[in-house]
């Protein structure tokens, strides 16, 4: 049975694993994690997930203790700029269309169109976006209580795990992340080794034996867990498992990153990350408590760093000046097993798509889970393994499906980018998927058949925001009442005027939550 684990890299990836599995068995299993002091993660603003909210409940943080730490903010949506024409914007919000006499409220928006915003019409998220307003009030309590207290909606969806889908995640600083599960880790018995690894040595069947350090020599377990970076230096270098290039459907392979400080008392914080299309790729900005975290993911095939770097910086404007720009050349794709003999990959050594969609710690989250479901009793658990490879694999490669949907439904085609991306190869079934969604929205019987983060209303949100493709309404609606989904709709603006009015603004909440968390009162 395994009762040692060697985590070799630190980062978000390698302190998530390491907390999550003292978390999950605690004194049964020995953590030892080594990370280099030479070697810097790549540590950007992280943009997550609602489902990340798991990860910190299973660790028993609750959001006043890590927010301040990390300068997190909130994340209702991604609100996406120019995919259709320039000046046009639309969200993907975490919230799925109510349904009215078994419809969605997605398939009665097409066939009514009371605007050409779906986003707008049908989610009360993107109200509270534009407004900058924060999920919860200053008690504490979330919005979703103001339905539950006598503002109820019986068109509401019902996911399997609460009355609707959870409305918010997490924007933080993933360097800060990081420092902060390392004391909650080492504080909790993961051991910390600040040290270069110079070798992985295999044993004559293959298995790593040990890995062998600068200053502390060899470190020995029963399984490691490659949390590397791109390098893969245990998973790909060490025992050879191929990588699977996903860059044939993906091509931004690079991005250039800014820290930006920012008044954010004075400009407010919308609640969401932003993607804003560019000629060669997009931009993200994701609000932290303290500045802006912004970075240019773009295709080296049309896009040279220097172009990219310039790109960037005039986005900004003059906040950028004297600002160091980080440029990053990213590996899209993912290991062709993310488990081998005793090594497990976790995090980009595993596999990554470039962020479009938040989807970096989400792969962590998922890999370090399942990695605990699947934890195998000794080297002869292959069918564990295996069952770890096919669901880790499926999850990336059901994702590489989503967003290579963003490119292909996108109206924008000003450009050679933007018009090869209407033609770059799709990946397998995305092509008949999308000729089913022409006539009718996606469900659960017509997007990727996996489980891989994204439900069929995420789909249903990007094609109907991202403008590119004809879609038609279903015929049946014709010939059914739309009071209630004319009702419908009003009673959506109703709620989302009610909150706006109700909530404090995003920045109101988070210096209210820092000047708790330091001791101090607001006036």
């Amino acid at each position: 049975m395994i009762s040692s684990v060697v985590i070799v890299g630190g980062g978000t990836a390698g302190w998530m694993t390491a907390t999550y599995l003292k978390a999950a068995l605690g004194e049964q299993i020995e953590v030892t994690l080594v990370e280099s002091k030479n070697i810097s993660t790549i540590g950007v603003g992280e943009a997550t997930f609602s489902t990340v909210r798991h990860f910190f409940r299973f660790l028993g943080l609750a959001e006043h203790e890590w927010m301040p730490e990390c300068h997190a903010s909130y994340k209702l949506a991604i609100r996406f700029e120019n995919w259709r024409e320039k000046g046009h914007y639309f969200y993907h919000p975490f919230e799925r269309p109510r349904v009215v006499q078994g419809h969605s409220l997605a398939d009665w928006w097409l066939h009514l169109r009371p605007s050409d915003r779906f986003d707008r019409d049908a989610s009360v998220l993107a109200a509270l976006c534009d407004a900058k307003a924060s999920p919860k009030y200053l008690d504490g309590t979330i919005f979703e209580h103001d339905f539950a207290a006598g503002d109820g909606d019986p068109h509401r969806a019902t996911p399997p795990d609460g009355p609707t889908q959870f409305p918010y995640a997490y924007h933080f600083d993933a360097t800060l992340l990081a420092r902060y599960l390392t004391g909650y880790g080492t504080e909790r018995g993961v051991r910390h080794v600040l040290d270069d690894v110079l070798d992985v040595r295999l044993d004559e069947d293959g298995y790593i034996e040990n890995v062998l350090t600068k200053e502390h020599g060899e470190l020995a377990g029963d399984l490691f867990v490659d949390c590397t970076g791109f390098r893969g230096m245990l998973l790909n270098q060490a025992l050879g498992v191929p990588f699977l290039s996903y860059q044939d459907s993906l091509p931004n392979d690079s991005a250039v990153a800014l820290r930006v400080p920012v008044d954010v008392a004075a400009q407010g914080m919308r609640p969401c990350t932003t993607a804003t299309a560019q000629d060669a790729g997009w931009i993200w900005t994701i609000p932290l408590f303290d500045r802006l975290g912004t970075g240019y993911v773009y295709a080296s095939d049309y896009c040279s760093p220097e172009e990219a770097e310039r790109t960037l910086r005039e986005f900004v404007g003059p906040a950028a000046e004297d600002l160091s720009a980080n440029h990053i050349r990213m590996r899209i794709g993912r290991s062709a097993r993310s488990w081998a003999k005793n090594c497990v990959a976790i995090g980009l050594s595993s596999g990554f798509v470039e962020p479009l969609e938040s989807t970096g710690i989400f792969f962590i989250q998922n890999g370090i889970e399942q990695l605990v479901r699947h934890l195998p009793g000794g080297r002869d658990d292959e069918q564990l393994r295996e069952a770890y490879n096919r669901q880790v694999g499926r999850v990336q490669d059901g994702v590489r499906e989503f967003l290579g949907l963003h490119y292909y439904a996108a109206a924008r085609n000003d450009n050679q980018y933007w018009r090869d991306a209407k033609t770059r190869r799709m990946p397998d079934g995305l092509a008949e998927r999308i000729e089913q969604w022409r006539t009718r929205l996606p469900d659960e019987d017509s997007v990727h058949p996996y489980f891989h983060g994204f439900e069929p209303y995420s789909y249903t949100a990007m094609l109907l925001g991202l403008g590119g493709l004809p879609l038609r309404s279903l015929p049946v609606l014709s010939k059914l009442d739309d009071t209630d989904a004319v009702e419908e709709f009003e009673r959506i603006r109703r709620q989302a005027g009610t909150l706006i009015d109700r909530l404090p603004s995003q920045y109101a909440y988070l210096a209210h939550q820092h000047a708790t968390a330091a001791g101090r009162n607001l006036p």
